[in-house]
């Protein structure tokens, strides 16, 4: 985030990104609350996060706040420099989760037919692979847990989607262990969500969203002087996110 001037943070186009950026994480928690009321189990990191929750004084929303923390600290270890989205993200999903629970904007399902919990566990793997897809877009920084995931696939040339189930498969074995609840939709979450980001993100592109919004996008120079050649400055790549 360093670099950033008060002009930039005054600028219209500035202003469009993150609004695009908070509206991609009101998404993405509006997904992750689906799942957990259609209560057919989990995301491997929702599984986590009930794991901490079960064994701490914190809540739900909170334990991902800390996790996203720890994410930041060990990505920076991967030569991955936090933006304005990868904080927003940190802080903003488990609040917004939080919030949408209390709220009971979306009713719990536990009691309804296994075929409802079904579809709105399904409908929300798409929603947050949509709300991925949108705050990845203004490029403002990618989030903890996705700026590991694009770090490693840069690194390792694996595709977005191998890379993501296997991070979200190592989730969830410590969220099991930890006591968290694991169901069918914890396994429908591992494998759906890096195909859903995928398709999100060829949406986008196919709707000229991601080039006007690189358009918008202030150019590297966000950054005062080049950084050495040994620390990367992670700008989330959209153009091909297949390869």
């Amino acid at each position: 985030m360093h670099g950033l001037s008060w002009r930039t943070f005054f600028s219209w186009k500035y202003l469009v990104r993150f609004v695009i950026l908070v509206v991609g994480l009101f998404f993405y928690a509006i997904g992750t609350t689906c799942i957990y009321r259609s209560d057919f189990g989990l995301g491997p990191w929702d599984v986590l996060h009930q794991g901490i929750s079960f064994h701490t004084p914190l809540s739900f929303g909170t334990a991902s706040i800390v996790v996203g923390a720890v994410i930041i600290v060990c990505s920076l270890f991967l030569k991955v420099i936090p933006g304005v989205g990868t904080i927003l993200n940190m802080l903003l999903i488990g609040l917004f989760v939080d919030m949408d629970l209390r709220l009971g904007w979306i009713p719990d399902l536990g009691h309804t037919s296994w075929l409802l919990r079904l579809a709105v566990n399904v409908l929300g793997v798409v929603i947050v692979g949509l709300g991925t897809a949108l705050y990845i877009a203004p490029r403002m920084g990618a989030g903890p847990r996705d700026g590991l995931m694009l770090r490693l696939h840069a690194l390792t040339k694996f595709r977005v989607s191998i890379v993501r189930a296997t991070i979200e498969c190592s989730a969830l074995l410590i969220g099991y262990l930890l006591g968290g609840t694991v169901g069918f939709g914890t396994l429908i979450f591992a494998l759906g969500i890096g195909p859903a980001i995928e398709l999100s993100m060829h949406l986008l592109k196919r709707l000229h969203i991601t080039g006007w919004l690189a358009g918008l996008a202030e150019p590297p120079a966000l950054v005062e002087s080049p950084q050495p050649s040994s620390v990367e400055v992670l700008q989330p790549s959209v153009e091909n996110p297949a390869c």
